[in-house]
């Protein structure tokens, strides 16, 4: 789902930031392709779980039956709606995968291919002709207008509070997606097998435990390193880690702080891993101030040039999580030379 700095800017930088870290088993829905949503859930029918009511940032949101047109725009809103056995109609896709919209871990879980609707400022009249009975914008900006534009098409669950500016956790997600779609077990059970895979690799790498590390990006305008909060920092401290605290006493409203040039060294920590966003890896790699930090010097670095890997690592939903954990937990072994 992930803003760069002020206010206003924050949210444009976000979408650079978000739409790319580039920054758990799925249940295939059964209904027919015009329906957003499975018939059943775990073998119980889903309605027994309506009215719902859902708290967010605006207020609670009722939702009085079980959705069948379901249209997700909030960052991984859609990929954690069809691990839950529903297949939104309309989707954002925040890390421009184009086809379904979502990353290969979450692939072949559409018997019908949703309508791809913009991002940060998504296409109302296209929304509202899809006819949702409930739209997800979980985890997304905050925006007042924007969740007031909506919930005049159908009723909106937009971000809890405390998440605006994409600063919803997965946890959060997951809990309050699983709830509008009536299936608040199945949310509860896809945190903790996810929170298990967590449990698993911090214990088989305790030397994780108590590291520092620094995560960040580069993209055309510059460095920058991201905040407690953020679905990759939230990552790599589930597995021991400490995000750098050089980087994060400069935490605002936002997940994520620039860092200039000539202030690289802010980024030092035992652990630096960096992804490169719109650019190639080698623009970090062969940067002489980049390289000058002393943890990059030392080669506790990690710079991660496969899309695939980075996506899943931004994309902060239980099955990207799953396949984050076996691709980035064994470079961050390297780079500690454990």
């Amino acid at each position: 789902m992930s803003s760069l700095l002020p206010r206003r800017r924050s949210v444009r930088t976000a979408v650079i930031a978000l739409a790319a870290a580039a920054m758990a088993t799925a249940l295939t829905a059964c209904g027919d392709s015009d329906s957003g949503a499975s018939s059943e859930a775990s073998g119980t029918s889903a309605t027994s779980a309506f009215p719902a009511t859902v708290a967010t940032k605006f207020g609670d949101v009722k939702i009085d039956a079980k959705p069948a047109r379901v249209v997700a725009l909030g960052w991984s809103d859609a990929e954690t709606a069809l691990a839950l056995g529903v297949q939104p109609v309309g989707a954002s896709d925040w890390l421009g995968f184009g086809g379904e919209g979502v990353g290969p871990w979450a692939q072949g879980q559409y018997t019908k291919a949703p309508e791809l609707i913009g991002t940060m400022e998504p296409e109302f009249e296209k929304i509202a002709a899809l006819k949702p009975d409930l739209i997800l914008d979980v985890r997304s900006s905050g925006d007042q207008k924007r969740y007031d534009t909506l919930s005049k098409i159908a009723p909106t669950v937009g971000v809890p509070e405390g998440g605006d500016n994409y600063l919803t956790t997965w946890e959060q997600q997951t809990t309050m997606i699983s709830e509008a779609l009536g299936v608040p077990d199945e949310g509860k059970k896809l945190i903790s097998d996810t929170d298990a895979e967590f449990t698993k690799y911090a214990d088989e790498n305790p030397d994780f435990k108590g590291r520092t590390i620094t995560v960040g990006s580069k993209t055309s305008e510059g460095y920058g390193a991201y905040l407690t909060g953020d679905a990759r920092v939230d990552f790599v401290e589930k597995l021991g880690f400490e995000n750098n605290p050089t980087v994060q006493k400069q935490a605002g409203d936002s997940f994520f702080i620039s860092v200039s040039g000539e202030n690289l060294k802010q980024l030092d920590a035992d652990a630096v891993l960096m992804m490169p966003i719109f650019i190639d890896a080698k623009e970090i790699t062969d940067d002489a101030l980049f390289k000058a930090v002393p943890a990059v010097k030392a080669g506790h670095d990690v710079v991660i040039d496969d899309t695939n890997i980075s996506n899943a690592f931004s994309a902060g939903t239980p099955a990207a999580t799953t396949y984050a954990l076996e691709k980035v937990v064994p470079l961050l072994k390297t780079a500690l030379g454990s």
